[in-house]
């Protein structure tokens, strides 16, 4: 039945993508018939892939989709992202001193410069530690800051975390309820906070599965990539004692898109770090 699911939901998508491509060449002539073939087939993918086919998705999904506690990110699309295997308590500052203690940093905002950059970088494989993130979504909102690793000084593999700040009075109630992970107000930067984090390692270059858009790959073993954000914390002595929590919505089949993860979250405290 879910196979049945699966394909009936990429055989939509296609039509869709077919059906943009014909709107925009021949209905709408959005497409200059002078340009070049290729120039003329870059602006249909562009337009098809990253602003037809992510708002038919996204609004599929709401009419398809239930209110449920989540375990995973989402994407722009509304797909899901990233899981959830990672949080930390304490300030802004305090997150972002103990990833510098690390020797991580932390990623340029996301805008036209940095994607340009970030673009030259990744195709002729030159060094850019502090590129940006695409967007997930968790709590309602983009995530509120990112650190990462790279990895062999290329653009292409690196180890990061996301992070969207949760106010400490939901997280004090339980991280297994509702109320926790539905609530979209995010606490300031000067108040203490726990910061819910979606660590993956980036392998490569590839394209999403619903409208491929450009982005990097990533591996799957999601649990090992948290126990390296966590180890690489701990031997600075950064953070204070690990429990494993499960997050409010387990994942039953150990998948999460494409991901491998036993659904569990490393949640700790931050450490003050001497001057």
């Amino acid at each position: 039945m879910r196979f049945a699911i699966r394909m009936l939901q990429r055989a939509v998508i296609l039509a869709l993508g077919g059906l943009s491509i014909w709107l925009i060449v021949d209905v709408f002539e959005l497409v200059d018939r002078r340009l070049p073939l290729i120039l003329a087939l870059i602006a249909t993918y562009a337009i098809g892939a990253y602003l037809i086919l992510p708002r038919a998705v996204r609004m599929g999904l709401k009419v398809l989709q239930r209110k449920r506690v989540p375990s995973f990110t989402i994407t722009g699309d509304g797909l899901p992202g990233d899981p959830v295997n990672l949080a930390l308590a304490g300030t802004f500052d305090q997150l972002r001193n103990a990833f510098t203690v690390a020797g991580w940093v932390e990623a340029d905002p996301l805008n036209l410069a940095s994607s340009w950059r970030m673009a030259r970088a990744f195709v002729l494989n030159r060094p850019y530690p502090t590129a940006p993130f695409s967007t997930l979504y968790l709590f309602g909102r983009g995530q509120d800051v990112g650190f990462q690793k790279a990895i062999d000084d290329s653009p292409r593999k690196r180890h990061h975390v996301r992070f969207w700040a949760q106010s400490l009075a939901y997280a004090e109630a339980d991280l297994a309820t509702p109320d926790f992970w539905l609530n979209d107000q995010r606490p300031s930067n000067n108040e203490p906070a726990l910061w819910v984090g979606a660590g993956t390692k980036d392998t490569g270059f590839s394209l999403t599965s619903m409208t491929f858009q450009m982005t990097h790959a990533t591996d799957s073993d999601t649990n090992a990539e948290r126990n390296y954000v966590v180890n690489e914390l701990r031997d600075c002595g950064v953070i204070g004692k690990v429990t494993n929590y499960k997050t409010g919505d387990e994942v039953v089949t150990r998948r999460v898109n494409h991901y491998v993860t036993d659904g569990d979250i490393a949640v700790a405290d931050i450490e003050a770090i001497p001057h």
